[in-house]
């Protein structure tokens, strides 16, 4: 069955991030910013709402022939993660644009709860089908989504030529 696609605009990531603001519950100490979806929203969102300390977290998962023999349950690497000094005792809203497996944001959470940080996660778009946590979600989250979504940062960067052919 193929994927149905869905492009978003510059106006509506303005109305995503507008419904999450007033989601918020108190202030968080840090962001973390998934490499490379959660680089924008976390930086649109770390404005909004005056967070200082900006992280980034990068994760790699098998490719698709280790997939094949080992399945969607492997090892996370961590290509780039902050220190845990810099996170224990902190917390920290973990930011991405979409959670569709959940396999990313979750190991980024476990990591920091592991060094001592404290974890709430954020996405634009949330696509419970395909979440592979059962009724594990996104503490906030601006849409529920089936669709693969095409962010307006990805348009004539190489996504969008897929979409094209």
């Amino acid at each position: 069955m193929p994927t149905r696609r869905e492009l978003v605009s510059w106006e509506d990531v303005d109305r995503l991030i507008q419904y999450l603001l007033p989601q918020f519950e108190g202030e968080f100490d840090a962001m973390v910013m998934i490499t490379r979806g959660g680089i924008i929203p976390g930086g649109l969102l770390s404005e909004a709402m005056n967070i200082t300390h900006i992280l980034t977290a990068a994760v790699d998962f098998p490719a698709e022939i280790e997939r094949e023999r080992t399945g969607l349950f492997v090892w996370p690497r961590f290509i780039q993660f902050p220190e845990d000094n810099l996170i224990r005792g902190r917390r920290c809203l973990v930011v991405d644009d979409v959670w569709g497996s959940g396999r990313t944001i979750t190991a980024v959470k476990n990591r920091i709860s592991a060094a001592g940080g404290f974890t709430s996660s954020c996405v634009m778009h949330f696509n419970p089908y395909r979440s592979l946590f059962g009724a594990q979600r996104p503490d906030y989250y601006a849409a529920v989504t089936d669709a693969h979504i095409v962010y307006p940062w990805e348009i004539d960067r190489g996504v969008d030529r897929i979409l094209q052919g």
